[in-house]
Order: structure tokens, then C-alpha cells, then sequence
């Protein structure tokens, strides 16, 4: 067996057209290959709905990113295929809703929490919180974690969005 090189998390930013079918004809791309999408969020992006961007995290090796850039270029709908992580900096977001549950102490301590990491209470009553935060992956999963010490019963997450840095178009 040959040696594909490290496996690495890849965000991919696709333009592709808005109509009915091209998310599902992406997505059957990578499940017919067996590759996993960590991630996937889409938005139309243009005054006109006409055109609209997914952004995909996997990983992957980097034949193997490779060999999902070309099969994405092939698709008629697909307008443009960007590697975010090989392209250099950019910047990457991820928003969550957690609902948290409790009282006394541990209702302080998620308060506590949720001032520490920026979460932003959206919904409250005297037994629960809905918090949202904002971040990248990292600290969105750090935050969850944390919840979970103090009465953490539902989360709802939002997906990676990314950019590229500089003036260049992604």
C-alpha cells in the first residue's frame, strides 16, 4: 500500500450555481467516494440568486483533496473550486446554539462560562439558557465541552463559514 501523506482538514469554498440538485449531486460526489464532510454550509451569494457558495470541510490527504477539486471542477453547475487551506490565510467561523439546563451554582457557573468565551445569552427563563456563541471550531467545541460540566441537554450548530484574507477573491 502506498503512502497517500498526512491526513489534513481541508476547507474548500465552491461557487457553484443556485438551483435545485447541485447540493445533492456535491454531496453524492463525496459519499460515492467515501469521503466524509466534516462541515457544510450553504448561502446564495449574488443580488440575482443565481449563484451560490458552499463551504466544505474534510480531510483528507493531499491526493486525495486533489482528486476532490477535480471531480468538483467536472460538475457542469460548478463555477470555481478553492482549497482555503492551501491558498494561506483565511478566516474560518463556526456558530453554535447550546441549551443549558440548571439551577443555583451551576446556573452561575454557566453564566461564568458564557462571559469568559464571548457566548452571547439569546433566550432565557428561570430553568434553562440558550446561548450563542461564535468562533472558530476549536473554541466552539472547547465551549461545548465545558457545558456539559453544567447542564448541557441540546446544541445546534451552524457550520464552518470561511474567506480568504487580503483582496483577492476566494
Amino acid at each position: 500500500m502506498r503512502d497517500l501523506g498526512p491526513i489534513r482538514r481541508h476547507t474548500l469554498a465552491i461557487t457553484v450555481d443556485n438551483e435545485s440538485g447541485v447540493l445533492a449531486k456535491i454531496v453524492g460526489l463525496f459519499s460515492a467516494r467515501g469521503y466524509n464532510i466534516e462541515s457544510l454550509t450553504v448561502a446564495d451569494i449574488t443580488e440575482s440568486h443565481d449563484v451560490s457558495r458552499i463551504t466544505i470541510v474534510t480531510s483528507g490527504s493531499q491526493e486525495v483533496i486533489d482528486q476532490i477539486e477535480a471531480q468538483l471542477d467536472r460538475l457542469v453547475t460548478v463555477h470555481k473550486v478553492s482549497d482555503l487551506t492551501e491558498l494561506g490565510p483565511h478566516v474560518e467561523r463556526e456558530m453554535a446554539l447550546l441549551k443549558v439546563v440548571g439551577g443555583g451554582d451551576k446556573r452561575l457557573e454557566a453564566m461564568r462560562l458564557a462571559d469568559i468565551y464571548r457566548a452571547r445569552v439569546v433566550d432565557a427563563t428561570i430553568e434553562s439558557f440558550i446561548f450563542e456563541i461564535t468562533g472558530s471550531t476549536e473554541k466552539v467545541n472547547t465551549f461545548i465541552a465545558l457545558m456539559r460540566e453544567v447542564g448541557l441537554v441540546e446544541v445546534a450548530r451552524g457550520g464552518v463559514v470561511a474567506i480568504s484574507r487580503g483582496k483577492d477573491p476566494s
